[in-house]
């Protein structure tokens, strides 16, 4: 079982009941889903930028990423329908609290010039996005191996009803939030 998800039942959960005023635990907020996407503009012109990408997202995450494809066809970006542009991720359970774990912990320490996430990311129902500028964060991905820095976005997906519920139960779980 992963870690934070033993320490959200046994310590987070009471705490955030006795914050919020709510006694059912399943009225509580919790985390239901992590997406990471990782767009590969250049995967039109060079389809090994694809391959790596899809490569470091499967070691980072512990899972095989979905290829995303175009939808329309774009002549300014000469893009057309159906191309692989990127690759996406979604984790649930044991792997999804594993990988925020590692976040917390490992990756985001290691950002450069790093003050905290901004408590502006939040979607208005209780999810919350961050953008990384490239993989290397990840102490998974050999540094010496990579050809080409990617980045990638990850997605916070709570069943949190306001953005200060789920900003309440972020902050619990231990995501370092930047003070306003």
């Amino acid at each position: 079982m992963a870690r934070l998800s033993e320490k959200y039942r046994k310590e987070i959960q009471p705490r955030l009941a006795k914050s919020l005023g709510e006694e059912n635990p399943h009225a509580l907020p919790r985390l239901t889903k992590i997406v990471v996407n990782m767009g590969v503009g250049q995967a039109a012109s060079d389809r090994k930028r694809l391959e790596e990408a899809v490569g470091h997202l499967a070691t980072i995450t512990g899972q095989k990423p979905l290829v995303t494809k175009a939808k329309k066809a774009v002549s300014a970006f000469r893009l057309r329908e159906g191309m692989e542009i990127g690759a996406k991720v979604t984790l649930r359970g044991g792997r999804m609290y594993e990988f925020l774990d590692r976040l917390i912990s490992l990756a985001l320490p290691r950002v450069r010039d790093f003050r905290g996430l901004s408590q502006k990311a939040f979607d208005g129902h209780g999810n919350y996005s961050l953008g990384l500028n490239e993989q290397l964060v990840f102490p998974e991905i050999d540094a010496d191996k990579v050809t080409h820095t990617q980045g990638m976005h990850i997605t916070l997906v709570t069943t949190a009803e306001t953005d200060n519920d789920a900003r309440l139960l972020l902050k619990e779980l231990g995501m370092p939030l930047a003070a306003q």
